[in-house]
């Protein structure tokens, strides 16, 4: 195009919200603006957010929350008034089963940009409370101009492919190179007293009971890895200590842990922090139960760290595209969460800690693999391109 693309990007929350939903739309957005388009995120109203730009893009915040099945609070009018008069080349909607995404379905018609489609995932779509949703879900899709899926292996490119969804582009997630470049300084280990010398293994993830957090202890205390250390980043996690210092259902687990001299750590960190302490690590664990395509697996790539996952999401394509990590065998309930297999996946861990020529080996594939094709601007670029295609098809 000869010109800047006039870019809508709709999301449920946006910066400075935290989650893998919002950074990716902000990695994505902020890109955008650099190269020079104009970029407009319309999303949920913050209190810690200004109005007018952040980095760049406009973002426009309206009071709304939920979703198609819980009910949407609050007034959209406003909202779908945005996107018809707008004046935009391109509309985006990340994320099913949420407001900013349901709240437009039903008035395709009425937006004249192009629309995109990411669905990241469809967590709901085996729940039966979501049945009607899923079953309109295939006409929507068509009804896009695009269709961007995250992996060509999970549930929400299956679906599309088994309901004559044809508008489908795989684009992947990815993590930042301004973040991950640079070697680690050794502030998080100096911090928290671990030694240089010292196995570290690490989870990321928000306490929200779903992240694999009861699922990770268990796997490090069962396994053979001598007196290391587990540290879990996230939100939430000061709730999580005192579960396990205090309830009866980690006792076991606490008796064990301090058996065989293991420490486990309940961490609450800035960003800066957070990266810094996946650079230090010698295993990046993530047994989540509920995933699409874990961008902290990319992170986990880009810091040069090898991971060891559940198969939630598309963790084994991620494994496959990389060869930066393995994932632990596990069964799926009846909404189709992963359980990981604990006595398997402790002992993975532990031949993996006892193996460090391994773990380097995967460390380094999996960071030229994400150099070479996972960077957020690589992304954002296919992204661009996409938009760009959609507009010079236009009759």
């Amino acid at each position: 195009m000869d010109r800047p693309l006039r870019i809508a990007h709709c999301v449920e929350s946006y910066a400075p919200a935290l989650g893998g939903m919002p950074e990716v739309v902000k990695q994505l957005s902020e890109r955008m603006a650099a190269m020079g388009h104009q970029v407009m995120v319309l999303t949920s109203n913050h209190p810690q957010r200004m109005a007018g730009k952040l980095n760049g893009v406009v973002i426009q915040g309206f009071d709304i929350t939920g979703n198609a099945v819980d009910g949407i609070q609050g007034d959209s009018s406003s909202y779908l008034l945005a996107l018809r008069t707008g004046g935009f080349d391109v509309v985006t909607f990340f994320a099913a089963q949420q407001w900013a995404t349901d709240a437009a379905l039903p008035h395709l018609a009425q937006v004249p940009a192009k629309k995109i489609f990411v669905p990241t995932g469809f967590s709901a779509l085996h729940d039966p409370r979501w049945a009607s949703y899923f079953a309109q879900m295939p006409g929507h899709m068509k009804r896009m101009d695009l269709n961007v899926v995250l992996s060509s292996t999970y549930q929400d490119a299956r679906f599309a492919q088994a309901h004559g969804v044809t508008n489908l582009q795989l684009i992947p997630n990815g993590a930042s190179a301004e973040e991950f470049d640079g070697p680690a300084d050794h502030s998080f280990r100096a911090a928290q007293g671990i030694a240089t010398d010292q196995l570290l293994v690490l989870h990321i993830g928000s306490y929200t009971g779903i992240k694999g957090h009861r699922e990770a202890i268990a796997i490090f205390v069962k396994a053979k890895t001598g007196k290391a250390v587990l540290a879990l980043v996230g939100n939430g996690n000061a709730k999580l200590k005192q579960l396990f210092h205090r309830h009866w259902r980690y006792f076991l687990l606490r008796w064990q842990a301090r058996s065989k001299g293991k420490r486990v750590l309940f961490l609450e960190l800035d960003r800066a922090a957070t990266v810094e302490a996946l650079k230090e690590a010698d295993l990046f664990l993530f047994p989540s139960n509920v995933e699409c395509s874990p961008i902290v697996l990319f992170e986990a790539m880009a810091a040069g760290v090898p991971f060891l996952s559940s198969n939630a999401g598309n963790a084994a394509e991620i494994a496959e595209w990389s060869l930066g990590g393995w994932t632990i065998p596990g069964m799926r309930d009846a909404l189709q969460r992963e359980h990981p297999n604990i006595s398997r996946g402790a002992q993975i861990l532990g031949k993996l800690l006892s193996d460090g020529p391994k773990r380097s080996a995967a460390g380094k594939q999996g960071h030229a693999a994400w150099r070479d094709r996972f960077t957020w601007q690589l992304i954002t670029e296919q992204y661009v391109e996409a938009y760009e295609n959609l507009l010079r098809e236009a009759p």
